[in-house]
């Protein structure tokens, strides 16, 4: 991180050995919309709203029929066009830095601040008062003071519903210090115990619906160098006795902790910790939050961005933008832990539909989308980590490819590889930093790396390449299914359904293939899959499930373009359709990997469609659905989807999920519970993680599961 310095007494210039540059801190500051400040005893917290602009993909169908004889299997013209266009969105920027740079950082602003909209900045904080003249005369904006308690508590239910693996419980001697709940569905109520100077309780029932309920004047105003250690642990045991007291008073079991006194104190939070479980006999948690220090930056923010509704959108955490949380133990990376202490960062980008739950998980509170977390389990987080930082070269080579006839692709792709690397480095020396570490955090913080230097697909040529390629073979895949007995032609969809899901450009034993031998085959594919019974096998109970009355409606989350989604998952589907079974196919709702976007479905499904009668009378008749997911991320999580995915779900009476590929059904959801059935199917394409799960490469995983009878009654 950056750290500021005066290069003599009374100069507010940059000091020219900072580790980032001021623009890297004060991002996108020429587009800033609004302002809101808070200052504390020692710590001012910054936050603006800015657009950003930036390129995503797009695919347009030719006009095939405006070509006049226009045949698609032998023109050698590409079924749709790929075209990356400017767009521009909203993020919201976060900073936090220490009292002694303020005017520093207000000089850096009002020198770089082109306009802005708003006359006007939200402040909060004991610190507004003191530092309201400066302010105003730097800025030449007028201080609109805000009550504190009330942008804390709007700042903290922000958080909780907008960033997954916010809060944290403290484990003083676990292998990781912090472990992360997921979202809850619903937040309130909750007590905030607010610990700065004195103490604060607030009991939060609803967005705008809270009291104080009590407090102590027993808090933290005292310098590192007269703080004795019996002092502290009496203070913290205090408190925890008072939080105790009154969570059982009003019958709540979260307790959120938060202000300065909490952050860097991990003897504070392990006493608070002890003292909450022996008072209370472990029914009530001890909960801290990632980003408890801006809760009064973003209350104040909201409380002047009405107008842009910011409450009505989800956001999102740019990994590629935030800093992440620190270590609390001094021998972890002391030197990024000194530097990081000055600066810190939180930039959230506006999401473009609302996340929800899906309806048909059987217990969303207790729902947790990744199987393997990296942050507790050592030999797991050195293999990926290091798999990520091998395939790095490949996906650098992938970015400049998909761009060549771009000025200064290469340069923007170094700059992506450097910037991925080093969050590798931090996460390797705290795991912890954006949340729970895990197989999908990893791959969307390389998402947002690549957007960040805009490289919005960097799989889309290939992508289109293998999509022509696949609608070529998908007859006569039809004609040979239709020569088998319903039971052979059963397993022949099973087995064809894995072997497209070899296809997948994010595992690097499939990608070496793919380099190598452009022309690999479905049928070559299907030769790799290991033989039955495979390494998890519910397919004979999946068959005499299929000798019943059909589902209502089936939900399938598809995976990758190319062969997997046209000779595997379309075969599969017109099976269930001629069942009488309605469809409702979900795919990524942006690109990630070589997985097909719902643009790219469309287009896919009207040109099947074109071939195949059986596709084209299921369209008419709306029992085939095309919906995005909401997500752009090769793997999945069930609790942020598309609301109108979820509201398609509930109208159809779905009955049965189905999981495909390894991101979505191995790395995440291989122990999610539906309230309804459900099919998960993979084929493990990395030898260590088949050696973990007790096969070889390219064993198949078919994981049919029927809700128990508790699951009925729920």
């Amino acid at each position: 991180m950056a750290t500021y310095g005066e290069t003599d007494r009374g100069s507010h210039s940059m000091d020219k050995s900072i580790v980032l540059p001021p623009d890297e801190i004060f991002r996108n500051l020429e587009n800033a919309k609004r302002f809101a400040i808070d200052i504390g005893g020692s710590l001012t917290k910054l936050a603006y709203y800015s657009t950003v602009q930036h390129k995503v993909a797009k695919v347009r169908s030719f006009d095939h029929a405006a070509k006049v004889g226009f045949q698609h299997e032998s023109d050698g013209d590409p079924l749709y066009e790929i075209s990356e266009q400017e767009e521009i969105t909203a993020r919201l920027h976060f900073i936090k830095f220490e009292n002694t740079y303020i005017e520093t950082c207000l000089d850096f602003i009002k020198d770089h601040l082109v306009n802005t909209e708003t006359k006007v900045i939200k402040a909060t904080g004991g610190g507004a008062y003191k530092f309201k003249d400066l302010i105003e005369k730097k800025l030449k904006l007028k201080v609109d003071k805000e009550d504190e308690m009330s942008c804390l508590i709007k700042g903290c239910n922000f958080v909780l519903k907008n960033i997954p693996h916010e809060v944290f419980v403290y484990a003083k001697h676990a292998d990781s210090e912090f472990r992360f709940q997921n979202t809850h569905p619903d937040i309130f109520p909750y007590l905030l115990v607010n610990i700065g100077s004195g103490v604060s309780i607030v009991k939060v029932e609803a967005e705008d619906k809270f009291e104080r309920i009590g407090g102590s004047s027993i808090g933290g105003e005292f310098s590192k160098e007269d703080m004795a250690k019996s002092l502290l642990h009496m203070i913290s045991n205090d408190i925890g006795q008072l939080a105790c007291l009154y969570a059982r008073l009003h019958n709540l079991n979260r307790v959120y902790f938060g202000g300065f006194f909490i952050r860097g104190h991990p003897v504070t939070m392990h006493t608070i910790t002890y003292s909450i479980n022996y008072f209370t006999k472990g029914e009530v948690q001890a909960l801290f939050l990632r980003h408890e220090g801006y809760l009064g930056a973003i209350g104040a923010f909201l409380k002047g961005a009405e107008e842009d509704n910011p409450n009505q959108y989800c956001w999102g955490e740019n990994y590629a933008g935030s800093s992440g949380l620190m270590s609390v133990s001094p021998e972890l990376n002391p030197m990024q832990r000194t530097r990081s202490g000055t600066f810190d960062m939180l930039e959230m980008d506006r999401l473009e539909r609302q996340l929800v739950n899906l309806p048909l998980l059987f217990d969303p509170s207790s729902y947790i989308p990744d199987t393997v977390d990296l942050t507790e389990d050592t030999l797991a987080r050195e293999y990926w980590l290091c798999c990520f930082e091998e395939a790095l070269d490949g996906v650098v080579k992938r970015a400049v490819a998909s761009q060549k006839d771009q000025p200064g692709a290469a340069e923007r792709a170094e700059k992506f590889r450097q910037k991925y690397r080093d969050k590798l480095q931090t996460l390797r020396h705290q795991p912890f930093a954006y949340g729970s570490l895990t197989v999908r955090s990893l791959l969307d913080t390389r998402e947002h790396c690549l957007n960040e230097f805009n490289f919005p697909d960097p799989y889309s040529k290939i992508k289109q390449k293998e999509n022509d390629m696949a609608l070529k073979y998908y007859q006569k895949v039809l004609s040979s299914l239709e020569e088998l007995s319903w039971e052979e032609k059963q397993l022949a969809l099973v087995r064809g359904l894995l072997a497209g899901n070899v296809f997948d450009w994010g595992a690097k034993a499939v990608s070496d293939v793919l380099e190598s031998d452009p022309e690999f085959g479905f049928e070559k594919a299907k030769q790799q899959l290991q033989e039955r019974p495979w390494l998890v096998d519910s397919y004979n109970q999946w068959i005499e499930r299929l000798k019943g009355p059909p589902h209502k409606c089936a939900l399938f989350f598809v995976d990758n373009s190319g062969m997997d989604i046209i000779l595997g998952v379309f075969p599969f589907v017109r099976e269930l359709l001629s069942r009488g079974t309605e469809v409702v196919l979900a795919s990524n709702s942006g690109p990630a990997l070589n997985d097909v976007t719902n643009g790219e479905l469309q287009i896919l499904t009207e040109r099947i469609a074109a071939m195949d009668p059986a596709i084209q009378d299921s369209l008419n008749e709306d029992r085939l659905t095309l919906v995005q997911s909401g997500s752009s991320s090769p793997c999945l999580d069930l609790s942020r989807l598309d609301k109108v995915l979820a509201t398609v779900v509930r109208e159809r009476g779905t009955d049965l999920v189905i999981i495909e590929g390894m991101g979505r059904a191995i790395h995440t959801n291989y122990y999610a519970a539906f309230s309804c059935e459900s099919l998960k199917l993979a084929v493990i394409k990395n030898s260590w993680l088949a050696d973990r799960l007790g096969g070889k490469i390219f064993s198949v995983v078919f994981k049919y599961e029927v809700p128990s009878i508790a699951h009925g009654q729920h």
